[in-house]
């Protein structure tokens, strides 16, 4: 699995004009599921979203994570970030699993993230929605699950 973080004071999702999602001060996540990904994997990815300090203590480090200050999180399937652009002027999507296996992963990954404490919200499976954020830092990170990285994450 493939995921994009980013820190926000707020996001929000929308289908059609109206609210799926929202959130407060938290992350945004942007998953991506490969057509070979484990169950596991989406598991140790929510466990190391959930405890990764990118967060700021009161001395301005990045020392703190989601589960230490509270915050909240935003899952929203993107299928677009296992596009593989190497060749030809148009993206290769082959790599991404095909909707029945994602959809599956993809909520197990946000069950394992509620299961740590976190209030989560997401946008809407296989829909075409319109993602809004405050980025807060900015901050930015790109994770792999062990599958993807060929190491543990």
């Amino acid at each position: 699995m493939r995921a994009v973080i980013q820190r926000v004071l707020q996001s929000r999702v929308t289908v059609d004009g109206g609210v799926v999602g929202e959130i407060g001060r938290g992350l945004l996540v942007l998953l991506g599921v490969p057509r070979r990904a484990p169950h596991a994997d989406g598991e140790l990815l929510a466990e190391k979203i959930v405890h990764i300090r990118i967060f700021e203590d009161a001395q301005g480090r990045m020392n703190r994570s989601l589960l230490d200050t509270g915050g909240q999180m935003l899952v929203v399937s993107q299928f677009t970030l296992l596009g593989d652009c190497r060749k030809g002027r148009r993206p290769s999507f082959a790599r991404a699993a095909p909707p029945e296996l994602a959809q599956g992963l993809y909520e197990g990954f946000v069950e394992k993230v509620r299961d740590a404490g976190v209030r989560v919200a997401t946008g809407r499976f296989r829909a075409m929605m319109a993602v809004s954020l405050i980025n807060d830092g900015p901050v930015t990170l790109i994770l792999e699950s062990p599958s993807e990285n060929g190491h543990k994450t």
